[in-house]
């Protein structure tokens, strides 16, 4: 090959090793027919791939885990100039991060999947040519992720252990051949910002910082948009900002857990569609009574890792239990903050899926919503909630109290402290004097989890000056238990 370019150099090295692997499985990545017995020099057809009929691989979007950690992944394989200074960049902000890499750009240019490995990042598999899986039969699917696996052990020494698709979607097939072949898992995502749509690296990693979550897959391209390279600082940043960490694909899958069907969980069933509800007993609860100087601090709704990360962080610093209400709609799309409240010692209860007022729901329609989010929950945390609930801006009448009473929520956790937190006009210092001011023994304080508003700057205060007072702060359950 002395007298060829590096380029060229590269294409043939590609063409002999697809064909040594065409020859090995007898098959053409080509699209063109296998050679007969009858033809000189034929290859023996290989047996069509059966369909694999066991048990399919584990399919992973995100990571179940409250551990503050996320993994950056990139798929494709840019050119040398473009990884070198991905590379370098991810070096110069200590990140580790997945590469999904196709068998063939492996094959042209092995030297960056080396260098990708000499840097500490993780090779994983993103099929042989990067094609649309779905137009593949079984043995064609199989194939694809199998030879790309084959390329990347003879170059790099490496066998993967997930498989990706060029788009992150995939047919049926893919688990199963994943599985068939020993892989752990199918990956695909859950914060793609499409930088096919060539945005600029800023709003890249706004995009990300955003959406950012524990257990979070970050899926980016290193072949299609050059402003990948300038994102990893944004990134970076974002991700220090809230105190996260960004750790390989494997990594994260060995720190994380695996959920077990609601139905697994004790307790999913404590709260049941009851029809017969006219006579039930319920109770409202807006502070306990007693002399002691102990207070109930609550949280409403949900918000962004950002922001629940920091009011979990600063109740921590303080030494502080809180109890948090959730809207269930955010906990099921992002499952591992509301774990992570669990694991910090707090305690999370019902505050409705959807957020509505009750008063404008049916009866039948409330008990639909507050079921469906005491089931969200329970899936969330693996365990059941603490059975308050806390009707969305605190209204109730005597009708719907019955309902919720009758699907196993007697207690209607109410408050007397509020400061309208919820509405960005409301100050730090007004939400301070506001908690303050009307703050006794035993009441029961509201703020919210929401972003952009300004209880993350209040908060620290309020926690100072109430202790400064003598108060101590209990969970909710155990200020009514304590007062029975």
């Amino acid at each position: 090959m002395n007298g060829l370019t590096t380029k060229s150099q590269a294409a043939l090295r590609s063409i002999m090793i697809v064909v040594m692997l065409s020859m090995l499985s007898a098959c053409s990545l080509f699209g063109g027919s296998a050679a007969t017995k009858e033809e000189p020099g034929a290859v023996e057809p290989a047996a069509k791939v059966e369909r694999f009929t066991g048990e399919k691989s584990r399919e992973i979007d995100f990571v179940y885990t409250a551990r503050k950690e996320l993994s950056l992944t990139f798929n494709g394989m840019g050119d040398k100039q473009t990884m070198q200074a991905l590379l370098n960049e991810l070096d110069t902000y200590n990140i580790k991060a997945t590469f999904f890499l196709p068998g063939m750009r492996v094959a042209e240019e092995p030297d960056i999947a080396k260098e990708i490995l000499a840097r500490g990042h993780e090779i994983e598999n993103n099929t042989l040519n990067a094609l649309d899986l779905s137009k593949l039969d079984y043995d064609g699917v199989y194939k694809e992720i199998r030879l790309a696996n084959d390329v990347i052990q003879r170059e790099t020494g490496v066998q993967p252990k997930y498989v990706r698709t060029r788009s992150g979607d995939y047919p049926e097939d893919v688990p199963l051949a994943a599985a068939h072949l020993g892989m752990k898992a199918v990956v695909s995502y859950n914060i793609n910002p499409k930088d096919r749509n060539m945005q600029s690296a800023q709003e890249l990693g706004e995009y990300i910082a955003r959406y950012m979550s524990r257990g979070g897959i970050i899926s980016l391209n290193t072949d299609i948009n050059p402003e990948v390279v300038g994102s990893v600082k944004y990134i970076a940043e974002a991700a220090g900002d809230i105190g996260y960490s960004l750790v390989t694909l494997d990594e994260l899958v060995n720190n994380g857990g695996v959920r077990k069907p609601l139905e697994q969980i004790p307790g999913y069933d404590a709260a049941k569609i009851n029809p017969d509800y006219k006579n039930s007993k319920y109770e409202l609860v807006y502070k306990a009574d007693t002399n002691r100087k102990e207070v109930a601090l609550t949280f409403d709704d949900f918000g962004s890792d950002k922001t629940v990360t920091k009011i979990l962080d600063i109740l921590e610093e303080h030494d502080v239990k809180a109890t948090f209400f959730l809207r269930a709609k955010g906990v099921e799309s992002n499952p591992n903050l509301a774990r992570a409240m669990v694991e910090g010692g707090h305690d999370v209860a019902n505050h409705s899926y959807s957020h509505p007022v009750v008063t404008t729901l049916t009866p039948e329609a409330l008990q639909e919503d507050v079921v469906k989010a005491h089931q969200v929950i329970t899936e969330a945390i693996q365990e059941q909630p603490v059975m308050l609930f806390r009707p969305p801006t605190g209204v109730v009448d005597d009708i719907r109290a019955k309902a919720l009473a009758a699907t196993g929520y007697p207690v209607i956790a109410m408050y007397d402290v509020t400061t309208l937190d919820w509405d960005v006009s409301n100050s730090a210092d007004d939400i301070v004097h506001g908690v303050m001011t009307k703050t006794e023994p035993g009441s029961v304080i509201l703020l919210h989890m929401l972003d952009d508003i300004h209880t993350i700057e209040a908060l620290p205060r309020v926690l100072e000056g109430l202790k400064a007072k003598g108060y101590t702060f209990v969970k909710m359950a155990d200020l009514i238990q304590e007062q029975e």
